[in-house]
């Protein structure tokens, strides 16, 4: 059964802009801050939108040429032909999938649970994961319902996140301190390899906090106009989170002196603080927790359609394409990365190490894997028939995928072997599992 197409073009834009904001942006700039050594750190959030841009080009041409539910793995499997290549990197992205987008929402309940700790003070580490698990099972429980309750739902979520976003920016416009904003320490535009390090340890917070602009083409088959509204709401939630990012990085640092800052500081709490008082912070700090709510919702919903396309392709297991016999959504998904997402939840604590390893397994099969699979099939179906043409082909893919590759190599050791061990492993699952279906098939 088809499902509906019923998300509108403003619905597609919030999905995008709520999934993109989340908690990331709340809990990274002061470490973005830190990274960087100084105001120069608005540089890294510039950095990570212009890879955003250039890699939804990518992202819009495959949507609107393919716009079905699954995204990454229905462009893999139709870009490098639905044979042998096909089959093999549409299933290492199911496999990433698995546990990257497992490890994405644990980050934003994680960062959820870091956030909480401004209203109450965890006397022990179990509270901290409770909290942290708990919130992903109230997400799963919002989620269970008809897609159109859904869409209406994140315009009214998407108020909120522009709402809080507002206020902050707009306590900083009005508190600014253009001393303390653009007072720069003596090195920071030496162009050398700490300098570059910082920008690569910067932007992987900056990247990590734009993630999401794509989240429209997990939900393709329920797009309204697709070949349209896929990139529109792309470049459209970009263009509005980049002025978004920078007006409040500057809003930090006109009115909290960066050599205060901390890595994972309670940043925009400690602003409303000084400004308006603790009561004002409390305030904020509740919004932040609402926002990142909302960041979850729409993770959950759009990655819950990637094993539903594969399972309806006969490329994963089957239970997994069964939907709601009333409510019309693929229910299975959805309940199996809640579990798994709860889990990652309480297992890990420290947010960077979830950061680095959600980078790193993206990096080679999903976003460069892609790009490489947009120009071949751009040669084998011909530009004139794509519904959406990117500008300057193919020099944004160029720059994307020259970006994404210098983003893997400047990671940690650790987080490189994780992200190259998870593919070396489903390399093996996969022609383990051929093996096994050729021997039934043979019988």
């Amino acid at each position: 059964m088809a499902l509906e197409r019923k998300i509108s073009l403003p619905q597609a834009t919030a999905l995008n802009m709520i999934d993109m904001v989340g908690i990331g942006p709340f809990i990274v700039m002061s470490s973005v801050i830190v990274s960087m050594g100084g105001p120069q750190c608005i540089l890294a959030w510039a950095a990570g939108a212009l890879l955003a841009f250039t890699d939804a080009f990518v992202w819009s041409e495959l949507g609107a040429a393919m716009p079905e539910a699954g995204g990454s793995y229905a462009f893999l499997r139709e870009t490098y032909g639905r044979e042998k290549w096909g089959k093999l990197m549409s299933f290492l992205f199911i496999w990433q999938t698995i546990f990257q987008a497992s490890f994405v929402v644990a980050s934003g309940a994680i960062g959820f649970s870091k956030n909480f700790e401004y209203l109450y003070h965890f006397d022990a580490l179990w509270q901290k994961k409770l909290v942290a698990g708990g919130i992903v099972l109230l997400v799963v429980l919002a989620l269970y319902r008809k897609i159109e309750t859904l869409g209406k739902l994140s315009v009214a979520m998407w108020v909120v996140v522009i709402g809080t976003m507002g206020w902050i920016i707009i306590t900083g416009a009005t508190h600014f301190n253009s001393s303390l904003a653009f007072t720069y320490p003596t090195n920071a535009f030496t162009i050398d390899w700490n300098w570059f390090k910082g920008l690569g340890d910067s932007m992987q917070y900056t990247v990590y906090a734009f993630l999401g602009y794509y989240n429209v083409c997990h939900l393709g088959s329920e797009i309204q106009n697709p070949q349209k509204n896929i990139p529109r709401s792309m470049f459209i939630s970009v263009a509005l989170i980049t002025v978004l990012y920078c007006a409040m990085q500057l809003s930090v640092l006109g009115i909290i002196p960066w050599q205060e800052t901390q890595k994972d500081q309670f940043i925009f709490s400690i602003l409303m603080e000084r400004v308006y008082g603790h009561t004002a912070a409390v305030v904020v700090t509740v919004l932040i927790l609402f926002i990142a709510f909302t960041s979850l919702f729409a993770v959950v919903l759009g990655y819950s359609r990637i094993p539903y396309a594969a399972a309806l392709d006969g490329n994963f297991f089957k239970v997994f394409a069964k939907e709601h016999p009333e409510k019309k959504f693929p229910h299975i998904s959805l309940l199996v990365f809640g579990g798994l997402s709860v889990v990652l939840s309480v297992v890990f604590n420290d947010l960077k190490p979830v950061v680095a390893i959600i980078l790193t397994m993206r990096i080679i099969v999903q976003f460069i894997g892609q790009s490489i699979g947009l120009i071949l099939y751009r040669k084998r179906v011909g530009a004139k028939n794509m519904p959406y043409k990117m500008w300057l082909y193919p020099l944004p893919i160029i720059i994307a995928v020259g970006v994404w590759f210098w983003l893997f190599t400047t990671r940690s050791y650790e987080a490189q072997a994780f992200g190259a061990g998870m593919i070396l492993l489903g390399l093996c699952v996969y022609f383990f599992r051929s093996t096994i279906n050729s021997k039934t098939i043979s019988e």
